[in-house]
């Protein structure tokens, strides 16, 4: 009999505990706040345990969030070209991703974070750590003005899933993709590359700048 690859599955019990406990962690003190020994203590279990079920710390999280997609896998291709047409490439993909089988576990996991602090806290970490944070250093973007930026761009982008896989607003529900790349790329595209100085700058005197923001800082 073969023989079959990839990381063992191990004790459904102990893999769960693992789990639950990264999900409060995750919830509590943040991605880069959260340790895999404080996760494995929390767990019961030796920290070597839950690299070996779950390997590096962003695959615990992408675990314990039930990521229907691996960020890393599809950022490559998001930053092709640079900033140019960007807006549209998000956009595709982002779709491409929804209307796939993995689109019911995408949808549960935006449910989870508009329906409790605690997903929303998950959910919003899984936006800033895992995608946002490194698309947006991949742009070489102002860092002045690359959190505003993020927010603007998650704020299209999470609006656009609610409407039209959540509470399936027509025409957008039944919209060909192309047509709503066509549509919300421009918008999206200018997020990235649109003059914000005057809004960097209101932020700025008003104490709340985006230069503070959690979107560019470490990855570790």
């Amino acid at each position: 009999m073969a023989r079959r690859s990839g990381r063992r599955p191990g004790n459904p019990d102990t893999r769960e505990a693992i789990l639950a406990a990264a999900r409060d962690a995750f919830a509590e003190k943040g991605f880069d706040g959260a340790s895999i020994r404080a996760i494995a203590g929390a767990a019961g279990v030796d920290p070597a345990l839950v690299h070996h079920y779950f390997g590096t710390k962003d695959q615990l999280f992408l675990a314990a969030m039930n990521s229907p997609i691996d960020p890393g896998a599809i950022l490559p291709g998001l930053l092709t070209g640079g900033r140019d047409g960007f807006g549209e490439r998000l956009v595709r993909t982002f779709l491409t991703v929804w209307d796939s089988p993995a689109g019911g576990t995408a949808v549960a996991l935006v449910r989870s974070g508009v329906s409790s602090d605690w997903g929303a806290r998950l959910l919003r970490e899984f936006l800033v750590t895992q995608i946002l944070r490194r698309a947006l250093a991949g742009l070489d973007l102002d860092p002045a003005e690359a959190p505003l930026r993020g927010s603007l761009v998650a704020s299209q982008m999470a609006g656009m899933a609610i409407m039209r896989y959540i509470i399936k607003l027509e025409p957008l529900a039944s919209a060909p993709a192309e047509v709503v790349v066509a549509t919300l790329g421009p918008t999206i595209q200018r997020y990235v590359t649109g003059d914000l100085t005057d809004a960097v700058r209101l932020l700025g005197a008003t104490g709340t700048g985006p230069a503070t923001d959690r979107a560019t800082g470490p990855t570790d």
